[in-house]
Formats: C-alpha cells, structure tokens, sequence
C-alpha cells in the first residue's frame, strides 16, 4: 500500500495554462557526474516542452486547482521545468518550480540507500537477523534486512489495519511507539514465502539505521546519503518545522468535493514516506545514486535487482526495475495526504522525470503521464489514443464473459454501458476499452493495448492484453471469451 489517505473519483475543470519553462542552458546539478549526449533522434527542450503542455490539456489539468511540477532531464542537461496549478487555493498563490511537496514512500529510497551505506562501511549485513539490532522485536530472528528492504518480510502494514489511517495515523510517535503499533498484529505470511508492499517493513528499515548509527533515521539520512550528494532541499519536516516553499496539500472528496489535506503525525510515515522535497533535489538524488556517487557498484546492483519472491513484482530495494519501450526502468511512486509524487531514471540515456502533485485525489494520472513523458523524451513515445466509431452492433460483440487462459479462476467480464465498453475487474478498477482500429482496442488512461481475436465465422474468441503497448518481445495476457 502506498502512502495516501483515499481515493475518489472526482476531477477539475480545465483552465488557461500556467507555468515555468526551464532555460535549456540551465546549470547542472552540482557535483552531477557527466551524462549522455543529447542526438538529434532525441527531443529538444522546447518540444519537450510542448509535450508537457499536451499531457497536461490531455488530462484537464486546471490552472486554478491543485497542481502539478514536472521536471525533465537528460543527464545533467535540464530540459523542461514547469508547472501548472496552485501552490495556495486559498491564497491565490501559483505553483512555482521550485516549490516543496511531501514525497511519500520515495523516502524508501532515502531509507533504502542509507542501510545500503551503512553495509557498504561493514556495519551490517543484508542477511543479518532483524534481533540483531531490534531484540525484543517478536520472532525478529527469522526476518532478514534483505527482506524489509524489498517487502517480503511478511509483517504486517500498519497503514493496512483497519481504521488506522482515520484518527490513529495523527498521534505523534517515536520510533519505539510506531513499532508497537503493529509488531504484534499476526503475520501476513511466512519471511521470504512472498511480496506484500509493506510500510511496516520500512519503519523497520528506520529504525535499525537507528540502532546501528545511535541516530535518528532522518539524521542519518543527511548525513549518510543527502550530505555526501549535495542535497539541501531534501528535508524531514518533523511536527513543527518551517519548510520554506511548501506547497499546501489538498484531497478530493466524493461529497464534499475538493478540502484540504487530511491530518497526520508526519512522525508517522517516518522512513517509510515522511520526506519533502522539491523537483530539482530528486533529479540531482538521481544523478547522484545512479551515477555512482553513492554505494558500492556491487551494493548498487543488489539495490536495482528484484530477488526471490520479490522479483515478479520487479521490487529492488526502494527501486522498482522495469521495462520503458525495450529500455531499462527504474522508478517509485509516493502518495501521503495531500501529495503524490513520481521519480523515473532510465539509466541508458541517463535520463530523469520528475513529477511532483500536491493533491493525493484522482485527477491527474501521475503514472500515465510519467511513463507517456519518459517515452517520449527517449524517443520512442506511444501511440496516441485515437477512436474509430463503430456500431452498437459491432460492440456489442465483445460483451460477455472472459476466464485468463493462464489461470481458469480469473474471471472478468465486459459490458456495454452508455455506449462504452467496459472492462470489469474483481478488486480492481474498471478500465474503458477504446476501438482504435480493426480489431484493436486501446485503454483509456493507459498505454495498454489490446487485440481481438476471432473465430472463423467472425464471433470474437479471446483477448490478448499488452500492458506495454504491444512492444517488441512483449508477451500477451490472453483471456477467452
């Protein structure tokens, strides 16, 4: 579970952009290391530019609502900085590119990288016990660092028992009386057996870079890994603390429509999600740890390769590794009340996105737009969306039942509702399914794709999904009607 207190279905009005663009002469990061160069193949800042501006109509983002900062670079060239939205509603204050967001659970990578460190120097080991350095946490000899950092530690989610995310997630906390909160809730299952996205695990994580240094967890973050880097801007803003250029959170409720950001300890998310940041630190947090200024090359790869149970969920530790248009992924998505936020590196051609909105409500689809971006300023950008009319007749054949060919208790189920195929998913949202072409179906807000097959007398057969958008290689999720 991601840090964010709900999620409605709600949305703004669009209105006249606003916003920053960054001098493509901009100055580099200081003490970022060199990156690749720039190609003609490859976008310019000012189209960059442009795309940003599209994504943004493209999703209605509104002037005069909660906002969003995208920062986009190629190695240390700053291609984009910009903004669109409000910093303050309440005081008619614009979004700035320089403003402060609560980042969420990109703080796991902060944490991640910090016991890193911290094993690179000799002071622990990946596979030491957690009773080394928690003792009297229970059946803590049977839990691993390894397994917290990348959630198959099997320990169950503070933000998941019910009803703690309402009143119990205000009380201010130290790290001892957050531990207390869940070390004795059942297990979810057996250390190392599976993957559960985990924010326990990462309290866990805080609160033996606690042990080992004699610190607090934020402490040694500074000191360890944001220090070393150059970062100032990279802060955690405790209960009481002035963080100069922050930006005002905000929520969506499905009644009383937009409010302000619900009320939490930000003692409580601790290592798990409690920074704040601004867009530039995170490009130059990017720089530093995928540049190599930072770990061990051997404690870098363990950090960006999914192991064990972990791996079909592509989680590292704090990272999750993926695949963009056939190249290389590495990315984290925070949502905490009143903000999310998305980090992106794509280690060929060094480039970073940034995306940091201060609103944890729907609206403006973080993930769409960041891997939309990222395509495009590599080159390679997706197809856009673009329906063909069909016939209610025509639609109307794809409505029915569908059981996954890989596993006959998955069931789904598409239904033809105000003229729009629906794709309905047990436990998950319903996705629009768009014809795009002959026998082509995109995914409104997605960059799936989907190909219909037919039987010989044209009845369609069977779904084939492509969650990447059909690339190269890519294997199909098939589901028969």
């Amino acid at each position: 579970m991601r840090w964010t207190r709900r999620l409605f279905t709600a949305g703004l009005l669009a209105a006249p952009f606003l916003a920053h663009a960054a001098d493509p002469a901009a100055t580099a990061p200081p003490g970022a290391s060199p990156g690749p160069t720039a190609t003609a193949a490859l976008p310019d800042a000012a189209q960059v530019g442009a795309y940003v501006r599209k994504l943004f109509d493209d999703q209605k983002l509104a002037a005069d609502g909660p906002g969003v900062v995208v920062l986009v670079a190629r190695g240390d060239q700053l291609l984009y900085q910009g903004t669109r939205g409000m910093a303050s509603i309440e005081l008619g204050v614009p979004l700035a590119p320089d403003q402060r967001f609560r980042i969420g659970s990109v703080t796991k990578q902060f944490a991640s990288a910090t016991l890193l460190k911290l094993i690179d120097q000799g002071r622990a080991q990946l596979d030491d016990p957690l009773s080394k350095y928690l003792p009297d946490y229970p059946k803590g000899d049977g839990i691993t660092l390894r397994q917290l950092l990348n959630h198959t530690s099997g320990v169950k989610s503070y933000t998941g028992i019910p009803g703690y995310m309402n009143n119990p997630i205000r009380r201010q906390l130290d790290t001892r009386q957050l531990i207390a909160e869940f070390k004795d809730q059942p297990v979810d299952f057996k250390p190392g057996e599976r993957y559960a996205y985990n924010n326990s695990g990462y309290v866990l994580v805080g609160a033996v870079i606690e042990a080992i240094t004699g610190k607090t967890w934020h402490q040694a973050i500074q000191e360890q890994v944001l220090a070393p880097a150059g970062l100032q801007q990279i802060v955690y803003p405790g209960e009481d603390r002035i963080v100069p250029r922050m930006a005002a959170g905000y929520s969506l409720d499905r009644d009383a429509g937009l409010t302000t950001a619900g009320l939490l300890s930000m003692t409580q998310p601790q290592a798990a999600g409690a920074l704040v940041s601004d867009a530039q630190d995170l490009w130059r947090w990017n720089r530093a740890l995928h540049g190599g200024k930072l770990l061990s090359p051997a404690m870098y790869e363990q950090m960006i390769t999914p192991q064990g149970a972990a791996k079909a969920a592509g989680y590292g530790f704090g990272i999750t590794a993926g695949t963009l248009r056939g190249e290389p992924k590495l990315e984290h998505g925070g949502g905490i009340h009143g903000f999310s936020s998305r980090l992106i590196y794509l280690p060929r051609s060094g480039t970073s996105i940034v995306l940091l909105r201060n609103t944890d409500g729907p609206g403006f689809n973080m993930g769409l737009a960041g891997t939309k971006l990222a395509a495009y300023v590599i080159g390679k950008p997706y197809p856009e969306l673009v329906p063909v009319s069909q016939t209610a007749e025509q639609l109307q054949a794809y409505v029915g039942p569908y059981q996954q060919q890989a596993d006959a208790n998955a069931k789904r189920e598409i239904q033809l509702q105000d003229g729009k195929l629906r794709w309905l998913r047990q436990g998950r949202p319903i996705l629009t399914l768009v014809p795009t072409g002959p026998d082509r179906l995109g995914m409104d807000g997605n960059v799936g794709l989907v190909k219909v097959e037919r039987k010989a007398d044209g009845a369609v057969a069977a779904l084939v999904f492509f969650g990447q958008g059909g690339e190269p290689g890519e294997t199909g999720e098939r589901w028969v009607r």
